[in-house]
């Protein structure tokens, strides 16, 4: 019998003839690989939970401000939903012909190789994803405990604190299972789906009952500055960031070459037409001073407009939030395991729980770097340097579809759109890739650096040969996955003794 760290897939060994066989109970073989558990309904919300985090509810006016007008302001938002589409449309291309989890990166790594594909992983590793779940679980607690401090600011260690439960609780629930996290999911992107209806609902009400005055002359005052308008857009398209959020899960979906491409087709739509109306709700009820001075927009609407029921607002924007999290967590780890499945990072974060079929080291390893954030003080100010990597490889990713057109003609493609929509986005992604150098250039720089840190480490852990690498690097990679196994159950998926298309180099 193997020792447990041995273990490479469920119900077979292999005997000395060297061809598996089946255990002695007979039963049929079960894969050792993530199931396809997340249906189109689930994907919807995975989509739509991810779009729709905290800032439609908290600080919708980086575009108003901007845009200087409400008819200027609802036309770049517009303009924001149309654009997110292309790139949406442009993934359900990719995400069917390369069916892989892991989203850009696994779509840069076929197009562009494992230098830049490393980089990408990098940047998530360090600070993308762990700094974005941060803020998120922070926000999450902030509005959790509004209500007890309503007239003063919340202790710190309870918010951070607060913010370390809300990870782990997220951690644990994906880690038992993957259909616990998708009815998470499932329940709270419902409940801020129908939280933003009744802001939506109350507008209209107001509207039918005359009160316009906000909406009457809608463009005047508008921004005529190309570059205030570019600010603006920029803003808007930030808030449409998360339509990937599908594609880093593709290998755990039923069907997904119909269930991929029609879930971001039912989201995209939905969450266009809610930020519309939800900022028509919000111009017709608020005027521009208070929208551009308040805080937390949403409950300066709920002060307005819902009486005793204002103390919704602050919940919904923590479930909001908690269901953000969630989406981010499933995604972050895909990557996590994708990248070490390709031999990008270490062994130990592509192995799977033997029962549970989750990737628990790499949802651990996602957890604890965010509660390593978590005790930065000023961990918002780091969202800042990320801005220009996350346009930057988004982009990548897009025109890797223009390159595998001519570098891979034949590959089968269940969707083909015309190159009019990637040529398009990747003109956008440039320009979102200027936007951040212009305008912030200090930290689009300490950005990048981040970024090229990542240099020395591809080319000590995957550009040199397994004999050349540094022994202590080699000792503890194994030493780590050993006992990783045994301690958490986990086993390599089958997937993983299968040779890829594309690895390291």
């Amino acid at each position: 019998m193997p020792a447990p760290w041995e273990i490479r897939c469920n119900k077979k060994s292999k005997p000395k003839h060297g061809r598996a066989e089946m255990d002695s109970t007979g039963e049929t073989s079960e894969k050792m690989q993530m199931k396809k558990e997340i249906t189109l309904l689930n994907g919807v919300s995975l989509i739509v939970g991810n779009m729709i985090g905290s800032g439609i509810f908290v600080s919708p006016r980086g575009v108003l401000m901007y845009s200087a007008s409400y008819g200027l302001s609802l036309v770049i938002w517009a303009l924001g939903g149309i654009f997110s589409l292309f790139g949406a449309l442009c993934y359900a291309e990719l995400g069917t012909s390369i069916m892989k989890s892991g989203a850009s990166y696994a779509y840069i790594l076929e197009a562009f190789g494992g230098f830049v594909a490393f980089i990408r992983l990098w940047s998530s590793l360090l600070i993308i994803e762990p700094t974005t779940q941060a803020v998120i679980a922070i926000t999450f607690a902030n509005y959790i405990v509004q209500p007890i401090f309503p007239h003063c600011e919340p202790p710190y260690d309870a918010v951070r604190l607060i913010a370390a439960a809300c990870v782990c609780s997220l951690t644990f629930i994906n880690c038992v299972n993957v259909k616990w996290g998708t009815r998470v999911q499932d329940v709270f992107t419902y409940a801020k789906v129908m939280a933003l209806f009744l802001v939506i609902s109350v507008g209209l009400y107001k509207i039918g009952k005359g009160e316009t005055e906000n909406l009457r002359a809608p463009f005047e005052g508008s921004a005529t500055n190309p570059g205030m308008i570019a600010l603006a857009l920029y803003s808007a398209l930030f808030s449409y960031s998360g339509w990937d959020t599908l594609n880093y899960v593709t290998e755990e979906m039923q069907n997904p070459e119909r269930n991929l491409p029609l879930s971001i087709a039912i989201s995209m739509p939905i969450v266009t037409a809610i930020y519309l109306l939800t900022n028509i709700a919000y111009y017709v009820v608020l005027d521009m001073s208070a929208l551009l001075t308040s805080d937390a927009v949403a409950v300066t609407f709920g002060g307005e407009t819902l009486s005793y029921a204002k103390w919704i607002i602050p919940i919904v924007v923590a479930m909001s939030c908690y269901s953000g999290l969630n989406s981010s967590i499933i995604a972050a780890s895909r990557l996590f395991y994708v990248g070490a499945r390709e031999g990008q990072l270490p062994d130990s974060l592509s192995l799977i729980h033997v029962k549970c079929f989750t990737p628990v080291p790499a949802l651990l390893f996602n957890g604890l770097m965010t509660l390593i954030y978590l005790l930065v003080e000023d961990v918002f100010l780091l969202i800042n340097y990320y801005c220009f990597n996350y346009w930057l490889f988004v982009g990548l990713s897009v025109a890797g579809l223009i390159c595998l057109r001519y570098t891979q003609p034949h590959r089968p493609r269940p969707i083909k759109l015309s190159l009019f929509f990637p040529i398009v986005y990747c003109l956008c992604s440039l320009f979102l890739v200027i936007v951040p150098l212009y305008s912030d250039t200090i930290n689009s720089l300490i950005g990048i650096g981040i970024a090229l840190s990542g240099v020395p480490a591809y080319y000590l852990g995957v550009y040199l040969p397994v004999e050349k690498r540094p022994k202590c690097l080699q000792w503890l990679s194994a030493t780590t996955t050993k006992y990783v196994q045994m301690l958490f159950y986990c086993a390599l998926s089958d997937m993983d003794m299968e040779p890829t298309t594309a690895k390291n180099k």
